[in-house]
């Protein structure tokens, strides 16, 4: 090889050098772009009698400077950063109105109750049952405000999981015609790789990456697998798998995402294959937060007003007679819903019956169920923390729910059923009646001691026997029961009203102890003489009795609701707050591992584009390095060319 071999060898590796460097600098500020280099070499040396004889040199490759295992770092950070902060942005958005001291639950409660209140302290004033009745209206448009907004935004999640898997979707195509490039590409020279279009699929990764977490597998043919959840694919080499945004089988509303296999086959990912990225916490804050807030706010709204009912029922209205509902819950019953994948039979031979059970309803939970059958037996499993119990009894109370698995005659082993008890409760609940007379503020029943007591014994004012009451209560109120003292410390029972049949006979007297008959119940303390007697009757005209108005706004702070072994742990007010504290401590959880992430991810890519990344001063001095290499090589050719000539003129 001859000089001027060598210096041009020169010119093109220092040519290539500033090329690299120029394309360097160009691309300083392209998302993903990772930096290159030229490798040179030295040619193979020519042996002569003198030695070998330098050949120059020639450009091995471009490189591509890019750690892999940095850059794994810097997604792994991205899709945990971006599934908080779609998390955080939707679960704001509830910690803002259940907190808000003006348009959360509370003040609506306090509202309610101040009315009550009022009625009890002017039984008989219009006015004071007006304004209950007010109260109690804005407390259901409450409820029923607070639980269309959550609604609202279940339906903006769903739409949101529907932009996002059709994002990905272009993405994963993408990426699969980018593998389909690379590998024709790389085709041609089994020792060089097509750089630019490695960075190009590096960033659709990234940007797949921040909307649902990927796994990568490399080929040999220089493309790579594509991989979410559990190792479903989503690219495998030049072939890409679709998402599908689909209705649940279990619940229409509810939209969730399926994989679309070979041959078209619609699979549905399990939620908790679902992670990272903003999709992953769509799907998280849907599963973990808003499911909750929702069916806890409906719980509530149900075991409120199944109280409230319960109690006022017990008591008597301004026309007389016994109180009714005050709240409607017919609409608000349990959700229960047919899996689609369910036998064909299922569809016409009906449905298990689902009810709340009112002297369990404080076990009632925010959690929602699957009813399910093996072909013979039946399983309730409570999604929130998958506990099952085999429903044998017709019906069976579970979790304050009555369940009759005797309406769904016909079923084969997989079918099911997703019970949502308390989900529709706030959107549902409503007022019973607008008639302020309605209101039954007294108590049914009245005590009175004869005049001609001797005695020191006095009795209490009498209560109505909650449960059993309507039922065996007098509906006209007019049974008379009175109560005679044969010594002072046994009794004689005769009801008046039925032809003064006598009932229990020389029953022993404890001081203090409960009396029950008919539907009521009452006490006697002291001393009583022989022949004293007592009086339970009707309240007739009893429309200043205040003591019915007075059990209904002591249901305000009593522990009714989040039963557990030993009983009922918490008021409305104190469940409600649980529910705000929950999703506020959720919220600062999130806000909090959403900061930790984005700080990894900040360190992670500073760590990356310190290795990869363009430094504009460094290429600067490159270029002047292989420009001073450029020229120098341009001196040997020229050098070359004046002893060329000097040897020509000797010739001549």
């Amino acid at each position: 090889m001859s000089i001027f071999s060598v210096g041009v060898s020169g010119l093109n590796a220092a040519q290539a050098g500033i090329l690299t460097a120029s394309h360097n600098i160009s691309n300083a500020s392209t998302p993903g772009y990772s930096r290159q280099e030229i490798v040179q070499g030295t040619n193979i040396p020519m042996l002569t009698g003198s030695g070998f004889q330098g050949q120059g040199a020639h450009v091995q490759t471009v490189k591509r400077i890019y750690d892999e295992f940095l850059g794994r770092q810097v997604l792994s950070a991205e899709a945990s950063a971006n599934e908080m902060d779609s998390y955080y942005a939707q679960i704001k958005q509830i910690d803002n109105m259940l907190a808000d001291p003006s348009a959360g639950l509370s003040p609506a409660m306090a509202a309610f109750f101040k009315g009550v209140q009022e009625v009890a302290a002017n039984p008989a004033s219009i006015p004071s049952r007006q304004s209950m009745l007010s109260a109690a209206q804005s407390l259901v448009a409450r409820f029923q405000s607070l639980d269309q907004r959550m609604t609202e935004i279940r339906d903006g999640t769903n739409s949101q999981i529907m932009g996002q898997v059709t994002a990905i979707n272009t993405y994963s195509a993408q990426i699969a015609d980018i593998n389909q490039r690379i590998i024709l590409a790389q085709a041609g020279s089994q020792t060089q790789v097509p750089n630019d279009l490695l960075d190009t699929r590096e960033q659709m990764l990234k940007d797949l990456n921040k909307l649902i977490r990927v796994s990568t597998l490399t080929q040999g043919d220089g493309s790579f697998n594509v991989f979410i959840g559990n190792g479903q694919p989503l690219v495998v080499g030049t072939q890409s798998y679709q998402l599908q945004a689909v209705a649940s089988l279990d619940d229409p509303e509810r939209i969730v995402v399926a994989i679309k296999g070979i041959g078209g086959t619609t699979l549905a990912l399990p939620e908790s294959q679902v992670t990272g990225g903003a999709l992953g916490g769509l799907v998280a804050f849907r599963s973990q937060s808003l499911d909750a807030a929702q069916n806890a706010l409906g719980r509530i709204a149900l075991t409120l007003a199944q109280n409230f009912n319960d109690q006022h029922k017990l008591g008597m209205d301004l026309t007389g007679t016994l109180g009714v509902n005050f709240f409607d819950l017919s609409n608000a019953a349990p959700t229960v819903r047919a899996n689609s994948a369910n036998s064909a039979t299922v569809a016409v031979t009906g449905s298990p019956t689902v009810s709340l059970d009112g002297a369990t309803i404080s076990q009632l939970t925010d959690s929602d169920y699957r009813l399910s059958t093996d072909g013979l037996n039946f399983t309730l499993t409570r999604l929130a923390d998958n506990f099952s119990v085999p429903i044998n009894a017709v019906p069976q109370v579970v979790d304050g729910m009555s369940i009759d698995t005797s309406t769904w005659t016909s079923f084969a082993a997989g079918d099911s059923f997703l019970i949502q008890p308390t989900r529709v409760g706030a959107r549902n609940i409503r007022m019973a009646f607008s008639d302020t007379r309605l209101i039954a503020a007294a108590a049914p029943v009245r005590t009175s001691a004869a005049l001609t007591n001797n005695g020191t014994a006095s009795a209490s004012a009498g209560t109505v026997t909650p449960v059993i009451a309507p039922a065996v209560l007098d509906p006209n109120l007019q049974n008379q029961v009175t109560l005679t003292f044969i010594d002072s410390t046994h009794f004689d029972v005769v009801d008046v009203t039925n032809g003064g049949n006598i009932l229990p006979s020389n029953v022993l007297y404890t001081p203090g102890s409960d009396i029950s008959y008919n539907g009521w119940t009452f006490q006697i303390s002291g001393t009583p003489s022989t022949g004293d007697a007592f009086t339970v009757s009707g309240n007739l005209n009893g429309v200043s009795d205040n003591r019915n108005a007075m059990l209904l706004g002591a249901l305000q702070t009593k522990t009714t609701m989040l039963g557990s072994a030993s009983g009922p742990t918490a008021s409305y007010q104190s469940a409600y707050s649980q529910i705000v504290s929950s999703v506020g401590s959720k919220t600062n959880e999130v806000a909090a591992i959403g900061a930790s992430q984005q700080t990894l991810v900040d360190h992670a890519t500073d760590a990356l584009q310190q290795i990869s990344g363009v430094n504009l001063d460094e290429e600067a001095a490159n270029l002047l390095r292989y420009q001073q290499a450029y020229q120098a090589s341009a001196k040997i050719l020229a050098t070359a060319s004046k002893i060329f000539e000097e040897i020509l003129a000797l010739s001549n």
